[in-house]
């Protein structure tokens, strides 16, 4: 038995049912050109009678306050196996997935499932994955799944997903000395770096706040349709866009590939909500998590909270992006100043508000941010599983009351990954954000084009 941390009681706590608490990834596979046509049936008999056995969290249920072990592991209630109806294209997949992405999962077992998913078009087939935030963050619980798969098209051994040991497993298993140790050890670095968080806390009250254009506050985000209260259904829609266009732009503009990334989500954001009549006279904020690592230490990385002013009450994309570009450099600049334990303090001084009202919904109309953008790098040497080719990974979130919105990206091979997770019923034809943001890269790439443009000034 092991008791609760905080953090997984938190997000025990937020879950009800028209807010599941799971985050989840759709990985789509091309099946070899020379595998028979049992190969999916012959992988799910393979996962299936496989020896292994699942290791935490994946075999720990709820037991009061304590995670326990499932004693009565039963695969059949986590593992599934179905097929699209025809003609299975990529439309009814995601259609499937947002179904599946709206239910709750089983506190009464360990809180995951894997489906796999045959009879899509271009002889692919797909595997979801979903599993509860209390258990596993969403990157983290994206790069579990990928140590599943091989560098190897060649390799045919096949280990479930839920028996690869991964960071948090491995943790599970130090002795309660050592936990303990560990704990006291963050705890006095924490203590540590408390002055240095006051002295920046007192540098940002005197020449930012009221002062400094590019400084966005933790209450400035307006009210906006993104920010209702969620029902229990779910659209999930996703796209790979080639990363060599952004970055093609970014060098052009003398920007950073991140920049580029939201000033596209800026513009895509603000065409999806023109369409919609509901563009706020003030910018969107968005909240972008951001990992902070100490090179000199063998801390591992850890995430901090960087707000981003998305200029969408701006109509020239160039304005738009320098806006972005100030606001999230203004931040760095300030977390730069201070060692990772003192932006951790920082962020939990300034955010722990905003975080208190997203959790309680006491003041509805007042948030720190619109919505969440992450970008994280991933792979970039192809994966295999059991020889069939991953061709793409899509992340899929959450969405709260006052959040009906998620924006998550991840890097694969020489794409760019886009996960959209919205409230249906909040957000209505949310999927054409994948057209705008399609249409938001094509207007960057025209402006580089034009000769007579200033690039200088957006650096």
């Amino acid at each position: 038995m092991r008791p609760l941390h905080p953090i997984d009681i938190i997000f025990l706590s937020l879950e009800k049912r028209q807010q599941p608490m799971h985050v989840g990834g759709l990985f789509l596979f091309q099946i070899p050109e020379n595998a028979p046509s049992s190969f999916i049936q012959d992988l799910v008999a393979d996962i299936r009678q496989s020896k292994s056995i699942p290791i935490p969290p994946f075999n720990n249920k709820l037991s009061g306050l304590f995670w326990g072990e499932d004693e009565e592991f039963d695969l059949d209630h986590h593992f599934r196996h179905i097929a699209l109806p025809k003609p299975g294209r990529i439309r009814e997949l995601l259609t499937y997935i947002s179904q599946e992405h709206s239910s709750l999962i089983d506190r009464a077992k360990p809180l995951w499932t894997c489906h796999i998913i045959e009879g899509i078009e271009g002889n692919r087939f797909a595997m979801y994955f979903k599993i509860h935030h209390a258990m596993v963050d969403g990157i983290a619980g994206m790069r579990l799944l990928e140590k599943s798969f091989s560098r190897d098209p060649n390799a045919k051994r096949i280990v479930p997903p839920w028996c690869i040991e991964g960071e948090r497993s491995k943790r599970l298993k130090q002795t309660k000395l050592s936990r303990i140790k560990g704990v006291v050890s963050g705890l006095k670095s924490q203590l540590e770096a408390a002055p240095g968080v006051f002295h920046e806390l007192s540098q940002t009250i005197t020449k930012d706040i009221g002062r400094n254009p590019d400084y966005v506050s933790s209450f400035q985000a307006p009210a906006c349709i993104l920010n209702q209260r969620v029902s229990s259904s779910r659209r999930f829609a996703a796209q790979s866009f080639e990363f060599s266009r952004l970055t093609h732009i970014a060098q052009s503009l003398n920007v950073t590939i991140n920049d580029i990334i939201l000033a596209v989500c800026s513009g895509a954001l603000r065409e999806y909500l023109i369409s919609q009549k509901a563009l706020p006279h003030k910018p969107l904020i968005a909240m972008v998590p951001a990992s902070i690592r100490d090179d000199d230490s063998e801390v591992s990385n850890r995430i901090t909270m960087i707000l981003a002013n998305l200029g969408t009450h701006k109509e020239d994309p160039l304005e738009r992006l320098q806006i972005v570009r100030r606001s999230v450099l203004k931040a760095k600049q300030r977390f730069k100043r201070m060692t990772p334990n003192q932006i951790l303090n920082y962020s939990a001084f300034v955010y722990s508000a905003a975080g208190l009202n997203i959790i309680s919904g006491l003041m509805p109309k007042r948030q720190a941010f619109n919505l969440v953008i992450s970008n994280v790098p991933g792979p970039r040497e192809p994966l295999y599983w059991n020889g069939a080719k991953l061709e793409a990974l899509y992340p899929a979130s959450i969405v709260l009351d006052g959040q009906a919105l998620n924006i998550t990206m991840t890097s694969y091979l020489d794409k760019l990954e886009v996960g959209l997770t919205a409230c249906r019923n909040s957000l209505p034809k949310m999927q054409n954000l994948l057209i705008h943001l399609e249409d938001e890269i094509q207007r960057f790439e025209n402006l580089i084009k034009t000769p007579q443009l200033e690039l200088q000034e957006v650096s």
